[in-house]
Formats: C-alpha cells, sequence, structure tokens
C-alpha cells in the first residue's frame, strides 16, 4: 500500500515549532517511501480562526520546502480539502447518522444547566466530568419529536463505561485505556460543525491516509479515534505520536518564549534550510548522529522509528550554531543577496557592502548579528581609550599615542588606500622600527573601529572607509589618548 501522510493545521495564526516538526515528520515519511503528502485544512473551530492564517500555512510549507502533493491547490480527487467545505457538503452529518443507526452514537438534547450538574469522578488521580448518557435512553419518538421541533442538539459517541482499550503507538508501544475515562465525546456540535476528533478520523480515513503524525499530547485522545474507526469497520491507521517539544528549563514551549513559530525566527535571523534541519532533530536522530543534512538528505536518512519518547528541548544555543554553519557554507552571492537588507538598515554611507558582506560572513550565527559586527563603519562609536592596551600586542595607551603619532604621516602621505597597499607600509614601517605587526595593526584597528572585536584587520577597515575617514578616526584617537 502507498504511504499517505497529512498535515492538517488549523488556521489560527503563526506555524508554531511543533506543528512545523509534525509537517516535516509526515513529510519526511512519506518521501521517504515514495509516498504522498497532503495538506487539510481545519477551520471547524470558527472561533479561533484567524484571517490571513492559511496564507501563512501556504508560505511556510513553500519556505522550508514541504511541498503537498495535494491540497485545496490541489485536487487529488478526495477533496475538498477544507473541513469547512466539507462541513457544508454534509459528510461529517452523514457519517454521525449512520453511526446512530449502529448503536454507536445518538442524539443528545441536554442543556447547559443540566450539563453544569453532572457529577465528577477521579479517575487515574484526575477529576472528570461524565456525562451519564441521559439521552440515550430517549425512544425513537421522543428523539424525532425533539427534532422536528428544532430542539438543539449534539451527537455523541456511545463509548462503553466498563473494561478497557487498547491501541498501539509506533513510538511509544502498546498503550491500555480505562473505558471509564473516554466519556461519550461530542461528534457534531451544536452548530452543525464536527469536533476536531471526528473530523480527524472521517476525513483520514475517506482520503487514505495510512499513517498518522501528531504531538504525544493526542495520546489521549487516541483510544476515542480506535473506537470510531472500530464501529465504522474501517482500517485503524499507523500512529506516531511525537513526543513534547519544551525550552531550556523543560516548560513546554509557548509563545512568550518569542521563538515558538517559524516566523519568529525568520524574523530573528535565521535561515528556513537551518531551522528545517534543527527542527527535524527535535526528537528524532540519524542512525549516523550527523547533525546538518539538507531536506533531501532528510528524506534519505529518515527513520521514523528512531523517533524518542522523551521530551525534546529547544536548544537556541544549538540552533544558532547550526545556522552559523548554514551560513559560512553559503554561496556568497546569496549571503550578499540576503544580508543585504540588514547591511542597508545600517550602512546609509556609500561604502562597498559587498566587502563588507563577505567579512561578516564567517563571523555571524544569524542575520541579526550582523549589526554589531558593522555598526562602526557608519558612525566611530563612543569607545573607552583602556582598548588600546592589549598584553599580548604589548600595547597601552602610551604606546598606541606614540604609534600612531608616528604612522600619521605616511598615512597622509599614502594615495592607494587598498589593504594590500596599506598592509605593506604598515609591515614595512614595523620592520624599519623593529617593532612587531600586531604593536602596529592594534592602535590603528582601535582607532579606526571603536571596537574590541571587528570582522577586519586594520587595513581591511581602512580599505572599506576610505583615505579621509580613516584618517579623521586616527586623529581623533591620538585626541583622545593625550
Amino acid at each position: 500500500m502507498k504511504i499517505r501522510t497529512r498535515y492538517a493545521p488549523s488556521p489560527t495564526g503563526r506555524m508554531h515549532v511543533g506543528n512545523l516538526r509534525t509537517a516535516l515528520y509526515a513529510y519526511l515519511i512519506a518521501k521517504h517511501e515514495g509516498g504522498d503528502f497532503i495538506l487539510r485544512i481545519e477551520d471547524t473551530d470558527q472561533e479561533r480562526y484567524v484571517e490571513g492564517a492559511t496564507d501563512i500555512i501556504y508560505r511556510t510549507l513553500k519556505e522550508t520546502g514541504l511541498h503537498h502533493d495535494e491540497g485545496p491547490d490541489k485536487d487529488g480527487g478526495v477533496g475538498p480539502y477544507v473541513q469547512s467545505e466539507r462541513q457544508k457538503a454534509g459528510i461529517y452529518l452523514e457519517y454521525a447518522k449512520k453511526l446512530i443507526e449502529k448503536g454507536e452514537a445518538y442524539y443528545c438534547f441536554c442543556d447547559e444547566e443540566r450539563l453544569n450538574s453532572l457529577k465528577t469522578e477521579v479517575v487515574d488521580g484526575k477529576t472528570i466530568s461524565i456525562y451519564d448518557k441521559h439521552c440515550l435512553s430517549l425512544s425513537k419518538e421522543e428523539v424525532e419529536d425533539n427534532l422536528r421541533n428544532n430542539k438543539p442538539y449534539v451527537i455523541r459517541q456511545n463509548n462503553p463505561r466498563t473494561g478497557s482499550t487498547t491501541f498501539h503507538d509506533e513510538i511509544y508501544g502498546d498503550i491500555e485505556v480505562d473505558n471509564a475515562e473516554l466519556d461519550d465525546m461530542i461528534l457534531i456540535k451544536s452548530d452543525g460543525y464536527p469536533t476536531y476528533n471526528f473530523a480527524n478520523v472521517v476525513d483520514d480515513h475517506l482520503m487514505g491516509i495510512t499513517h498518522v503524525v501528531r504531538g504525544n499530547e493526542y495520546l489521549s485522545s487516541s483510544p476515542k479515534y480506535n473506537r470510531l474507526y472500530e464501529a465504522f469497520g474501517w482500517e485503524v491507521p499507523v500512529y506516531i505520536h511525537c513526543p513534547l517539544i519544551t525550552n531550556e528549563e523543560h516548560q513546554k514551549l509557548s509563545k512568550r518564549s518569542g521563538h515558538s513559530s517559524f516566523e519568529d525566527l525568520v524574523e530573528q535571523g535565521f535561515l528556513s534550510e537551518a531551522i528545517v534541519n534543527f527542527v527535524a532533530l527535535l526528537g528524532w536522530s540519524p542512525s549516523d548522529n550527523n547533525e546538518i543534512m539538507s531536506l533531501e538528505e532528510l528524506v534519505k536518512a529518515f527513520d521514523y522509528h528512531h523517533i524518542n519518547k522523551a521530551p525534546a528541548v529547544f536548544d537556541m544555543v544549538k540552533l544558532r550554531w547550526m545556522n552559523g554553519e548554514y551560513l559560512k557554507a553559503m554561496d556568497p552571492e546569496r549571503f550578499y543577496e540576503m544580508a543585504a537588507p540588514y547591511i542597508k538598515d545600517i550602512i546609509k554611507k556609500p561604502l562597498d557592502l559587498k566587502h563588507i558582506a563577505a567579512m561578516v560572513q564567517s563571523r555571524i550565527e544569524t542575520f541579526l548579528d550582523i549589526k554589531d559586527h558593522i555598526d562602526f563603519f557608519e558612525e566611530l562609536p563612543d569607545y573607552d581609550i583602556a582598548m588600546y592596551t592589549h598584553k599580548k600586542m604589548k600595547t597601552d595607551a602610551a604606546s598606541s599615542l606614540q604609534l600612531l603619532k608616528e604612522v600619521l604621516p605616511l598615512l597622509e602621505q599614502q594615495e592607494d588606500y587598498s589593504n594590500d597597499a596599506l598592509f605593506a607600509l604598515l609591515k614595512a614601517f614595523a620592520e624599519e622600527h623593529e617593532y612587531k605587526t600586531g604593536f602596529v595593526m592594534w592602535p590603528i584597528r582601535t582607532a579606526v573601529s571603536g571596537k574590541q572585536n571587528t570582522p577586519g584587520g586594520a587595513t581591511e577597515l581602512m580599505e572599506i572607509l576610505g583615505k579621509e575617514e580613516s584618517l579623521d578616526r586616527i586623529r581623533k584617537g591620538i585626541q583622545m589618548l593625550s
């Protein structure tokens, strides 16, 4: 049988990292076996619907390279691929009524007051409200009379109250649940829309989904899914529940973290391919422990049996390192194209921006790091003259003042301000005065940058700044040291 997986997001805002991982794993499982990856939009929860969120889903999948084989924009013959459209077509109500005919579901006309009066029970240490099957005992005539009088209703699943239900998950193995915990969950709400759980089962079956990938927070709902499959007489798909993603404090990754969504990370200067690589390793690792992997390499290597049970920690330090590796390996032209907006946001002077980009490419971990590396090109910052003191270079304020005064006339006379010409000039000066090269370069670099760390050496910075700006900054350094 051809493997078919699906990604079924709700259009409620930005794509959470956990949802991106679900989409990625579903994609990798399908593509590893030459199967199909389906996109289904689950918009039946009208209260949580966010305008424009569907566009975010499409854009994120495109930017991450997770191209779907079927979806709202690619009909594969099992559509519609939007749940609200399927609801309007009457699909869910049709299948709920089939369960009623089988005795596996029933109409419930209880009002809110009665539901609030129901007793709660403690099951496995948890306090839960259990529906008492009151409406299951209604006669066929009573039900028809209520429906004829347009009395509001929901349709509930008829679950047993005794015994247990066992289901198998590929990661967590066989899990047994006491049927007393299941409750008669609502399948069709009073507004006519299906619940998330019911729509999932119906759609997955009708779309031929063979492998269901989701977060382990849905483990507790899986017995209800299984009972629905069994009630319909349908084959149960392969379940793959992924571990929780936590922050460094081992708390559930939330929006408050500031980096819980794909768009958050892009805005913080991360590359989409690095994000995908990182997210793939949140709960899974390849057999060879290789960490830097393209999407194509992930497809070849991915084996869902290697997904971990333990929670995955979102390690920002590791993501930054990984992103830095991707930046270093990037084609210089593409790097400049992506870095240019960040550089131009800081530097307004007519400087060689491509040269500046080349200088920082191997030094940054995210595009947002660029600012701290290059802001001095636009304007010399206020700096402490203590920076002129460097033990290794054997410089201090007094020696730096003397050195800058000695080289200033040479630099004023120099016409060729290319890196090579300036370096040759200063190297010859150092040899003539029996100075070490670092003893000469450190004070000059400090004067022209006002920074402890720079993306290039003194002469390379001077080449970009140009003669007049470089001389002005050296003169200011002399003035400060004086």
